[in-house]
């Protein structure tokens, strides 16, 4: 389990899929722009998140298939009926959105070395 607070470097992406494998979980602060991967649990990177300050209603779960590209928004982590939430899906647009800009940035896209 790691935790990113910037975008990667391709070379460090390319680590992450050597050790990871074709896909990995991930959990996210949308707000604090921190992402955790590799997480057996997407509780797992929460915990480690709201330990540093992070707040519950801002962590959310997923994945990524780096084979494809494809970004999953999909986890148990995030069935919250108290946030309205009543799927394992991120149903909010605006979150679900947030999610996946933070993990194409961080994740897919690579900045230069």
């Amino acid at each position: 389990m790691e935790k990113i607070t910037k975008p990667l470097t391709k070379k460090q992406i390319a680590l992450l899929r050597r050790r990871y494998g074709r896909y990995v979980k991930v959990t996210v602060d949308i707000v604090k722009k921190v992402i955790v991967v590799g997480c057996e649990l997407h509780a797992d990177g929460a915990a480690l998140l709201e330990k540093e300050g992070s707040v519950t209603e801002n962590l959310w779960g997923g994945g990524i298939n780096w084979q494809t590209k494809q970004i999953d928004t999909s986890a148990v982590f995030n069935l919250r009926p108290r946030l309205g939430n009543n799927s394992m899906e991120i149903l909010e647009p605006n979150i679900r959105q947030k999610f996946i800009e933070m993990v194409e940035e961080y994740l897919l896209k690579g900045r230069k070395e």
